[in-house]
């Protein structure tokens, strides 16, 4: 059984808010701080180019800068006025952090585009995607790996009583697997990726981070290849609940039965009606007792987050889906069997 860095019942949020201005930040930070049992560190990309996920995760990487061009985010020869752009948003995202989390000690999860992703929207100099390139993969991927440890550390600093979750943003990768991801042009499509290379190169990103650092995937695309990202390293899976087909369930079960966690997205990510606590409990409740799991271990193994990210959601709904997550966490610590 795995040692999970979190109590039992707890919510977390996927990453992103609604918002374009730094007292947006200020204000999604209280919230993920005020309402839920494992915070994180919200993106804003209302703020425009550089706090998007492709150009926030871009801007971690070392030595490798990049800029953006009208097809998107390329890489150039140096830094320029769009890098700097995204690495004052993180700067600046991190002084907030500091400010609201000043001591606070427990789990604190970041996130960050996985290589496969990343090398899926980044061009390359010439206008090809860097997947195109098994060889600027590999370069990526190492720039990668450093660049995130150092954002750890730098997170570390600024929150020395963190626990620190690291998500790794993929949802590029199952059509990276599967060879649907379109060329520059959008005429045609990348060749297929390998699971074999694919688990190495992530596995590079999280063997990177150290073995105080707990890894989880996020991959809110259909057809999550569970196997890759287990050989990978990751010790957690976060995924869209409704996305789940009773085929997955083999896959599921044994990541489960090996103790990886899994982030079940059970709430939508834009404005809706929120269901009752039951409703949103009962993917997990139901997934746990068709798979013959024992009660005991749900409410530690299993994190309920909203569906994915919050961007598309109004500040109010925000808040009001991060506290329904929370508040159904507390179903899976009661006696399951009685629900």
């Amino acid at each position: 059984m795995q040692d999970y860095p979190w109590v039992e019942a707890t919510a977390t949020g996927v990453g992103s808010h609604p918002g374009d201005d730094r007292e947006a930040h200020m204000e999604a930070l209280r919230t993920v701080f005020g309402e839920l049992p494992m915070p994180y560190l919200p993106e804003l990309p209302g703020r425009g180019v550089g706090a998007d996920m492709i150009g926030r995760s871009a801007s971690l990487l070392v030595e490798l800068p990049v800029e953006v061009q009208p097809s998107g985010w390329r890489f150039t020869d140096g830094v320029g006025r769009d890098l700097k752009r995204a690495r004052d948003h993180l700067a600046r995202d991190l002084d907030g952090l500091e400010e609201v989390a000043q001591g606070y000690a427990g789990p604190l999860k970041i996130q960050a585009c996985g290589p496969w992703t990343l090398a899926g929207a980044v061009e390359l100099r010439h206008g090809d995607k860097a997947l195109a390139d098994a060889g600027a993969v590999r370069d990526l991927t190492e720039s990668l790996a450093e660049g995130i440890a150092g954002h750890v550390a730098q997170v570390r600093r600024r929150v020395p009583g963190a626990r620190v979750v690291v998500q790794l943003d993929e949802p590029g990768l199952p059509g990276a697997l599967t060879g649907t991801v379109p060329t520059a042009s959008g005429f045609g499509r990348l060749p297929a990726v390998e699971a074999v290379t694919a688990g190495e190169r992530l596995r590079t990103v999280i063997s990177g981070l150290g073995d105080d650092v707990f890894p989880i995937v996020h991959c809110c695309a259909q057809d999550v290849p569970f196997g890759v990202l287990r050989t990978a390293g990751a010790r957690g899976i976060s995924l869209d609940a409704s996305l789940l087909r009773r085929r997955d369930e083999d896959a599921i079960g044994e990541a489960i039965e090996a103790g990886a966690a899994f982030f079940l997205g059970v709430v939508p990510g834009t404005d809706s009606r929120l269901p009752d606590i039951g409703v949103v409990a009962k993917p997990a409740l139901e997934l746990w007792r068709r798979l013959g799991f024992t009660p005991a271990r749900l409410a530690g193994q299993v994190v309920l987050t909203p569906a994915c990210g919050l961007a598309g959601a109004s500040p109010r709904y925000a808040r009001a889906a991060l506290a329904r997550c929370r508040d159904a966490a507390r179903v899976l610590r009661e006696d399951p069997e009685d629900e």
